[in-house]
């Protein structure tokens, strides 16, 4: 049966290959290769008869069947069968041939598979193939494409053949007319030279060695003459091409005479072509072959012939290149190709022809030439060993070119010299400099890529001179001897700084290599080496390019690596030591980037390098001249300021290890008198410079000082500057600011004791005696604002000192007032609308320092600090700019800072809550702003203060927090600010005031609480705008608050909360609502006794606030105390007056929001109703009189109550759960309250309402319990018996004493008709109030069952009817049925249901298929309820129905319907229990989950399996009722059937194959495969190429 079988499978899925569809066209041939894999005989077999029978059939269709057999054939070769093979074999080269068009794919296709075959069946291949290359006859172009494929894919079996097919190929060229014939019979003649050329080459592995090359030689050359001469002129341009790459194999099997003889003719023939062509790929390869066959035979026509093809091969390296495509690239290494060869052959005619064009000004010619250069110098090293001095005084002129290209191109030049020994020449170290030269280039811009994707800077002179630098001294040892110790000539000039970087990397690397080598090659001999720099130069330039240490590529790095690398030639003593402290350094850097880096930081780690380097030298001659070198220097770098500023620094740091005091004095004198004052950095500098020499010389340094402003210099500056008087003014200035700036280091950086003794007397003294000038013997204070922030700024570190010395405390300053009111006055003389300079800001940092001093500040002038500054920097505008319009925002930071850093030192004056409450009321002002940049930056400083506060908190007793609820309430409410800023200032405040309880609560400083921390966590919430999120996250925050208040606080804190109801900024308005309601929901339940309070408030709040979202966060609160305290707020509620205003009402509807909550409410209002007696008698006037019914007012209140409940449409869930309690109770209460009237004090209000025509309740007893119950039955959606009982005035009989039991009968009735499912439950509740003491009661609730008991026996057999209404099978009726009898089956009895059970089953099933929404998914929720309600003696009656109903369900999970793919995967589960399968259970329950997205093909797969495995007997029937649903209107569920029918085959046992009928699943697949939907006619076809399974 297997072939008729694969037979059949394979032509229906052929004739499918037709498919407009690619992807379905695609899946038929992957069919068809599966196919293939089991069965690859038959399938090929199929294929091929296929083919001729359908011989019409369009050429692209049996190219795809062609490719499919091809596809076939590769992997199963090896099991094909001879009579198999030849079939194919006769099919591909009928194929190939019907057609006489050239190169189509359908021949291809034909083409490819003989070539397949021919990989085993080589014999009988060529048997076909040569039976259509006949003597005299012009053979299909396939034909000859199939023999080139052949040889080339299967050389050692074609070459026996060649011979016979060149004699019978020589007679047809001259046949060949057509331009497109002959391109293919040079294809052919080129893949045949190919092939005996591997032949030969391989001939140890070839069947046979014998083969020469001379076997070829005659008819090679009767080819090569005829396309050589007939052909190669053509004027198709493809036939030229051809020619040409068929001669340059040819060639190498040409006899040697022959070659030798057609060279003078062949040579310039190829060379003319370059005239012709525009790719010249293809003859540039060729001619390179012509010329190693040429050399091959020792061609003596090459010399004749070398003029003309040098100036050729040049023109193509010089010709502008228009794109890097692979094709122009390849043609560039071709012809670079023939430039080795004529190079071995003939070296001096090569470079007399190149070296002279080397001179030429042409660009192309220059960079042409330079590249072929670069070629011969490394591919024909042997040949050019003797010309390297020529050579190297050939690249003069090259060298002062200053074009990008050249540059390039000579770099690279140089570099392929390096390798070869060019270098070590005379004259080698021009080309070294001329290296150095171009990695000295400015950096290049970071550039878009090129045209062609190119990186431009990767590629640019620099980057590949680096390139080049760095190859050349980590891999040619060779050079190392050109490059040490020459490279480090060319550290210190400055012209090469920016190549510091690859000359410290090459540099190391060969030190490195010296010192393998040993001790006496490292080190340098300075005398024989004139050029090179000191070891004090070197180690100068070294430190200080590194203190910018990313620049240039990280020369900070690859410096430092260079100076330990040296150690041994700078100093002795230095090894051990720079060997520990070095790499702490590097590490360092390469943990930070150039944007972490802190250069401040970075400096000092340098510096404390240098001083530590000193010290272990400990030689003063040594450390001299360093710092003579260092100041030598420093003209070096006045073009880089910042590396200036820390060569004075270095300075400072060396004369501060100098012993001399003479060589000290001296260097100092020398700096004063030669520093560019006008430069910033540079003053900077050297008041660094003065400061770090105090550290060790603060006497000689004072006096160089003094010295100098006393001196002819000082002198005859401020006499020459007053020549000129604007500018004299400026410059004095300048000078007196350094000097300045000089006191003010010195008192920072020396020892403390000595600078205590001096502050008053000399610095502060010298200082003031630079800032105020003399005039006619009066004082007078400078104007100048440079000088002014010079003496703020050397104050301020006057300041820190005195502060930071072990003898601060006992330090008495005299002149501490007279500084801080000199502050503040610089501080108020500040301008408030902008800021311009960093005086307030320096002036505040010398405040925050100076009152720590002895004596201390009086009150009143502390105050008056904290006010001035506060007033200075939070007034200022926001983004302060300065004059000339650039922001200082990073000026403002600063200026901040040092407002907290004072704020904070003032307050650690008084470390007690009192303290602190005192800095928050200086700050509440600004906080409370109407201006947004205000309340951020108090929010700031607030807290800055409260975690300054919390990080010093000192408690030794354990004692309340006693404000903590009030701050917390202050800031909480701005976590909603608009300013984003404030909103997370406030968060930090909130968290360390909870930090601050925990720290009163006796927590250590280092506890970390895991409920605060999550605050942190929280501010990114609060970057947002989005009022959700940001809205969201403040409930977060409240709950934290309410996780960590303690409860004593708790009613404060809300009722600070509640009076931020009505804030104006509707955002804090918004977000206190929040809050509140989260502490209510967290904290709630401490408050029972609170509760009647806090629904007073709310209350209150309603009538006084009119914010809209006022209202809802008020329902919301009294939801949540309901939550906790649902009889507290019931009972408040409950107390409020009658009738309710609709405040109260809103207030009951909100507790209907969440269905547990509604039911307690609802059960809780059921007592309060039942509780008391319904009315209490009166009698008026007389004792005989008739009594009177008055309604008791909490049954009356919880009536209400109950409508507004009722009334919410979400309590319709609860309402459907309790609706026979409900139902029973308020039936029960209108007839207890007939005839019932209001007491006396709710008539006179009843009159008032009606009379000013308010909405209000109906507030009449019995009125009140009909509207509750109508609101019941509304609200479980019985609308219908509302109507019928309205329309048969039912609703005025129950109102009423005489038609009230009439009214009864009419309710129970209505009920019977139109709610039938929800009576049994009512009946049986009704029954229990029998035994009432109210006869009235007892008479309504007989008369209800009576009405009841009437329709009774009709409900189930109405409910089952129903699902056969005849008129309309979809209709209403049946819907409501199939969703009645689901909410019946839990009441009715297990008999009762089995009754109707099978019945309903086979009923419901034709619903699943309904086109209507609602059918399909209320009959499959239907029966997975009947799955779930079967009883246990049913099962096996109704097991049938699942196995029935299994395929249904899955394929509708697939149902373009949401509610019925959900409905399926309910009835799923409920019916795979009855199948008593573990495996298939668990899949459901994996995959089935509500919510769970199903990956359709793995769940059907998974489930297949399973049921294959239990249930293989089942497989027909699940296979058949698929079936069912190929003809499906919905395509996905379409697409499924045949994919589970797929999916169960290829699961199944090939023995279970007799249960299905394949002759009707191919027919019905083949249906399929006509579908108009693509992807059903997909698994159409990838299902039939899974029946292979059942062959």
């Amino acid at each position: 049966m297997s072939r008729p079988y694969i037979k059949k499978l394979s032509f229906t899925l052929l004739d499918s290959i037709t498919d407009k569809d690619p992807m379905v066209q695609e899946q038929v041939c992957s069919a068809l290769c599966s196919l293939g894999e089991a069965q690859p005989d038959e399938t090929l077999r199929a294929c091929e008869e296929y083919l001729r029978q359908h011989d019409k059939l369009a050429h692209p269709y049996r190219t795809k069947i062609l490719r499919a057999m091809e596809t076939i054939l590769s992997s199963h070769i090896h099991d094909l069968d001879k009579d198999t093979a030849s079939a194919v074999i006769l099919l591909a080269s009928s194929e190939m041939t019907r057609t006489k068009e050239l190169d189509c794919d359908w021949q291809q296709a034909a083409s490819s598979v003989l070539v397949a075959v021919g990989k085993r069946f080589t014999n009988q291949v060529m048997e076909e193939v040569l039976n259509r290359f006949q003597p005299g006859m012009l053979p299909h172009s396939s034909v000859l494409h199939t023999l080139a494929n052949l040889s080339m894919s299967n050389a050692f079996d074609m070459v026996p053949f060649l011979p016979s097919i060149l004699s019978t190929m020589l007679p047809m060229l001259g046949m060949a007319k057509q331009d497109a014939l002959k391109v293919v019979f040079c294809c052919a003649l080129q893949h045949f030279s190919e092939s005996i050329l591997e032949y030969l080459a391989n001939l140890d592995q070839a069947p046979d060695p014998t083969v020469r090359k001379d076997t070829f030689g005659a008819d090679i050359f009767g080819a090569y003459d005829f396309l050589f001469h007939h052909w190669l002129q053509s004027r198709d341009a493809k036939l030229r091409l051809a020619v040409v790459a068929a001669l340059g194999p040819m060639s190498h099997l040409l006899p040697s005479e022959r070659l030798e003889e057609q060279l003078p003719k062949l040579l310039p023939a190829v060379l003319g072509l370059y005239k012709k062509h525009a790719e010249t790929f293809q003859i540039s390869k060729s001619l390179g072959q012509i010329l190693e066959a040429a050399v091959n035979v020792s061609s003596r026509t090459l010399e004749v012939q070398l003029e003309a093809l040098l100036v050729a091969l040049h023109s193509q390296i010089c010709v502008p290149v228009e794109s890097s495509s692979p094709l122009v690239m390849n043609s560039q290494k071709e012809v670079l190709r023939c430039f080795t060869v004529l190079a071995c052959c003939s070296p001096d005619r090569l470079l007399a022809f190149l070296l002279p064009r080397l001179d030429t000004n042409n660009e192309r010619l220059r960079v042409g030439t330079l590249q072929i250069l670069r070629h011969i110098v490394n591919s024909a090293a042997a040949q050019m060993e003797i010309k390297k001095p020529f050579i190297l005084s050939s690249m003069r002129l090259p060298l002062l070119d200053t074009n990008d290209k050249v540059k390039r191109a000579v770099v690279q030049v140089i570099s392929a010299m390096a390798h070869h020994g060019y270098l070590e020449q005379p004259g080698g170290e021009v080309m070294v400099e001329y290296i150095v030269q171009q990695c000295a280039l400015p950096a290049e811009e970071p550039q878009k890529p090129g045209p062609d994707g190119e990186d431009l800077a990767a590629d640019s002179v620099r980057a590949v001179s680096i390139r080049t630098l760095y190859l050349v001294s980590t891999t040619v040892d060779r050079m190392n001897s050109v490059l040490w110790p020459y490279l480090l000539e060319f550290l210190t000039p400055v012209r090469f700084t920016g190549a510091l970087t690859p000359l410290c990397r090459s540099l190391v690397h060969l030190a490195l290599k010296r010192q393998e080598a040993g001790a006496d090659d490292f080190l340098i001999q300075y005398n024989a080496n004139a050029n090179l720099p000191s070891p004090f130069a070197l180690t100068t330039r070294l430190l200080v390019v590194s203190s910018n240490p990313y620049l240039g590529d990280g020369r900070g790095a690859a410096s430092l690596r260079l100076l330990k690398v040296m150690h041994q030639n700078i100093h002795p003593l230095l090894g051990q030591r720079w060997e520990t402290t070095m790499p702490v350094l590097l590490e360092y850097l390469d943990e930070h980037t150039e944007e972490t880096l802190s250069l401040k930081e970075w400096e000092e780690k340098l510096l404390v390098f240098l001083r530590d380097t000193l010290i272990m030298v400990s030689d003063n001659v040594w450390i001299c001249q360093l710092s003579q070198e260092m100041c030598k220097q420093l003209p070096s770098y006045s073009g880089t300021p910042q590396e200036k500023n820390f060569l004075y620094k270095c300075i400072g740091t060396t004369l501060g290890a100098a012993s001399s005091k003479e060589v000290v004095r001296k260097h100092l004198r020398e700096l004063l008198e030669t520093a560019r004052y006008q430069e910033e950095t540079e003053k900077e500098g050297l008041a660094c410079c003065f400061g770090i020499c105090a550290i060790t010389h603060l006497e000689d340094t004072l006096a160089q000082l003094e010295d100098f402003v006393r001196s002819d210099v000082f002198r005859k500056s401020t006499s020459i500057f007053s020549i000129f008087k604007d500018r004299s003014e400026h410059e004095v200035e300048k000078l007196k600011s350094s000097l300045i700036l000089c006191y003010g280091h010195v008192a920072a950086q020396a020892p403390r004791e000595l600078m205590l003794a001096k502050v008053e007397s000399d610095i502060l003294r010298s200082i003031f005696q630079c800032f105020n000038t003399k005039v006619l013997g009066i004082k007078v204070e400078t104007k100048d604002p440079a000088l002014k922030l010079c003496l703020v700024q050397s104050l301020c570190m006057v300041s820190q000192a005195m502060c930071s010395g072990a003898q601060a405390s006992s330090f008495h300053f005299s002149r501490k007032a007279e500084l801080v009111a000199q502050m503040m006055e610089f501080i108020r003389a500040e301008p408030q609308d902008y800021l311009r300079t960093p005086i307030r800001k320096k002036a505040m940092l010398a405040c925050t320092y100076l009152v720590t001093l002895e004596p201390a500040l009086e009150e009143q002038t502390q105050a008056d600090v904290i006010h001035s500054c506060l007033h200075s920097v939070m007034a200022l505008p926001p983004g302060p700019e300065g004059e000339d319009g650039v922001c200082q925002e990073s000026l403002y930071l600063d200026t901040v800072c040092a407002l907290e850093d004072l704020l904070t030192s003032l307050l650690r004056q008084n470390m007690t809550p009192q303290g602190l409450q005192i800095m928050v009321e200086h700050l509440s002002p600004w906080i409370k702003s109407p201006r947004g940049h205000e309340r951020a930056r108090a929010l700031g400083l607030g807290a800055c203060l409260l975690q300054f506060f919390l990080e010093h908190l000192q408690v030794s007793t354990l004692v309340p927090f006693h404000n903590l609820g009030l701050l917390v309430g202050l800031f909480a409410p701005r976590c909603a600010d608009t300013w984003t800023t404030t909103r997370q200032e406030a968060v930090g405040c909130v968290y360390s005031l909870l930090y601050l309880q925990l720290g009163y609560e006796g927590f250590s400083r280092d506890h970390r609480d895991d409920v605060a921390e999550r605050l942190l966590t929280l501010k990114d919430g609060l970057v947002h705008a989005d009022p959700t999120i940001l809205f969201h996250t403040c409930h977060s925050i409240a709950q934290v608050i309410a996780k960590r208040l303690p409860s004593d606080q708790l009613i404060s804190l809300l009722l600070t909360m509640f009076e931020s109801l009505g804030d104006p900024d509707k955002n804090c308005s918004r977000a206190a609502t929040v809050m509140i309601n989260c502490l209510l929901k967290e904290r709630g339940n401490v408050l029972l006794e609170k509760v009647p309070e806090i629904v007073s408030v709310l209350r209150a709040k309603l009538r006084d606030t009119q914010e809209e979202h006022v209202l809802p966060a008020a329902q919301h609160s009294v939801y949540l105390l309901a939550s906790q305290h649902c009889e507290a707020v019931v009972s408040s509620l409950l107390g409020s007056p009658l009738p309710f205003d609709s405040h109260t009402c809103a207030l009951w509807r909100a507790l209907a929001v969440e269905p547990s909550l509604t039911a307690q409410v609802l059960e809780l209002l059921l007592e309060k109703m039942s509780k008391d007696v319904p009315f209490k008698e009166s009698r008026a006037f007389l004792l005989g009189s008739t009594a009177d019914r008055v309604a008791t007012l909490l049954p009356l209140a919880a009536t209400c109550a109950l409508n507004e409940v009722l009334s919410a449409p979400s309590s319709g869930t609860v309402v459907l759960e309790l609706y026979p309690q409900l139902f029973v109770a308020l039936l029960l209460r209108v007839s207890c309250t007939v005839g019932v009237q209001l007491p006396r004090n709710l008539q006179a209000k009843e009159r008032k309402s009606t009379s000013l025509a308010k909405a209000a309740r109906n507030l009449d007893p019995c009125s009140s319990a009909v509207d509750a119950l109508q609101a019941l039955l509304l609200r479980s959606g019985s609308q219908d018996v509302l109507r019928c009982v309205e329309l048969e005035g039912g609703w005025e009989l129950l109102r009423t004493s005489a038609g009230h039991e009439d009214g009864v009968a009419q309710l129970a009735s209505s009920m019977a008709k139109y709610a039938g499912p929800r009576l049994p439950l009512v009946m049986k509740a009704l029954g229990c109030t029998q035994n009432s003491v109210y006869e009235i009661q007892r008479v309504t609730s007989t008369a209800f069952l009576a009405e009841v008991q009437a329709h009774g026996p009709q409900l189930m057999t109405a409910m089952v009817s129903g699902l056969d209404d005849g008129d309309e099978p979809h209709s209403l009726v049946a819907l409501e049925a199939m969703v009645g009898l689901s909410r019946l089956l839990d009441l009715v009895e297990p008999w009762d249901l089995r009754l109707v059970l099978l019945h309903t089953t086979i009923r419901i099933r034709p619903f699943f298929d309904s086109e209507k929404v609602e059918f399909r998914t209320a009959s499959i929720r239907l029966f997975g309820h009947l799955n779930k309600a079967c009883p246990g003696e049913c099962e096996d009656v109704f097991l049938e129905q699942v196995v029935g109903g299994l395929v249904p369900l899955l394929l509708h999970l697939r149902d373009p319907q949401v509610p019925v793919a959900s409905a399926c995967k309910f009835a799923l589960c409920m019916c795979v229990p009855h199948l008593e399968c573990a495996e298939l259970a668990a899949a459901f329950y994996k995959y089935l989950q509500e919510g769970r997205s199903v990956h359709f093909g793995e769940f059907l797969n998974s489930t297949c399996k399973h049921l294959m495995h239990h249930f293989p007997d089942l497989l027909g029937r699940l296979v058949s009722t698929n079936l069912f649903y190929f003809k499906s209107s919905w395509d996905d569920v379409r697409a499924a059937a045949p994919m589970f029918t797929g999916f169960l085959v290829l699961h199944a046992e090939p023995e279970q194959r007799t249960q299905v009928d394949l002759e009707q699943l191919i027919v019905a697949l083949q249906l399929l495969l006509k579908d108009p939907v693509p992807g059903v006619r997909e698994k159409a076809a990838e299902t039939l190429g899974r029946l292979v399974k059942f062959a």
